[in-house]
């Protein structure tokens, strides 16, 4: 995926915007969590139809948990489009942006039609093991952690973690994780922009904050002397804030196996679902990933 390649737009003044339109509470009373379908008194039929019949939650309506508060991935938009679906637990507001979109395309293979439903990073997977919701699709990576709690699809984004720092600092120049040694380095809450932070050598791992937006106040603050950051996103981080700039690490002197993927997440025991789900999500060529990616990082809010 070519970065150079994506329009320059705003990308923090859009997350921070948000993040100020609450509506974090998941609704009571949703129905239970994804269930199979396969089961039949004649087993020969469920052993033929269940791959085609199994689905998720009621088999009708997708309830698929994210932040609406991460773009270009997920935001929250106040009018109804083409390429926005139904906030189900804040009145009158619709969620637009990448992982939207592959949430429609999952939908639409499953026969059924997606919500989304606004909440913290970290309650997703509570969410999903309580029945809360039905799917994850909210620029969550797989980790073996994770993976103890709930299933992942194959990935559908391919995203990196990269360090970003003030302009004027004399951190600008670096070119070596050994550079930051004894540095203050702050990332986002339960991500694996949090967790690449220890390979840097002596650092001051600083507590992690809840959201994007707080990680810029941070650095913008000078709170802290860097950051960990979406690759993709970085070029409208600096656009909107000409004063960072992103590490240029030298060949094997940077994170080591910061690749950074985007999985799908769904409750454990629904095998034939995520096959279904895995097929969706291979069906996306590479070259539609790529303009969903541009589109959605073309149309997010000033």
């Amino acid at each position: 995926m070519d970065k150079n390649s994506l329009s320059r737009r705003s990308f923090v003044r859009m997350t921070g915007g948000a993040l100020g339109a609450g509506g974090m509470l998941v609704l009571a009373g949703c129905g239970p969590a994804a269930q199979s379908t396969s089961s039949s008194t004649s087993s020969t039929a469920a052993d033929s139809s269940s791959s085609s019949s199994a689905t998720l939650g009621d088999g009708k309506t997708l309830r698929v948990g994210m932040e609406a508060a991460y773009a270009p991935y997920n935001w929250q938009a106040s009018e109804e489009s083409d390429t926005t679906i139904p906030i189900e637990n804040v009145d009158g507001a619709y969620a637009d942006g990448y992982d939207v979109q592959i949430a429609k395309k999952i939908g639409e293979g499953l026969g059924m039609d997606p919500v989304a439903v606004k909440m913290s990073f970290s309650g997703l997977i509570d969410a999903l093991t309580a029945g809360q919701i039905d799917i994850i699709c909210a620029g969550m990576s797989y980790t073996d952690e994770r993976a103890q709690s709930i299933d992942f699809s194959d990935s559908y984004l391919d995203d990196s973690i990269s360090l970003v720092v003030k302009k004027d600092s004399a951190y600008a120049s670096a070119t070596s994780l050994e550079d930051f040694s004894g540095t203050s380095v702050l990332g986002q809450k339960d991500t694996f922009y949090d967790d690449v932070i220890d390979q840097i050598p002596n650092v001051n791992h600083m507590t992690p904050v809840a959201t994007i937006p707080n990680v810029i106040e941070n650095i913008e603050q000078g709170t802290c002397d860097a950051i960990t950051f979406s690759s993709l996103s970085v070029p409208y981080l600096l656009e909107d804030y000409p004063d960072l700039v992103q590490v240029e690490f030298a060949d094997g002197k940077g994170f080591a196996d910061a690749t950074n993927p985007d999985n799908a997440g769904i409750a454990k025991g629904q095998e034939s679902v995520l096959e279904k789900i895995n097929k969706i999500i291979g069906d996306v060529s590479s070259d539609e990933r790529s303009q969903i990616w541009n589109d959605c990082s073309n149309r997010q809010p000033s």
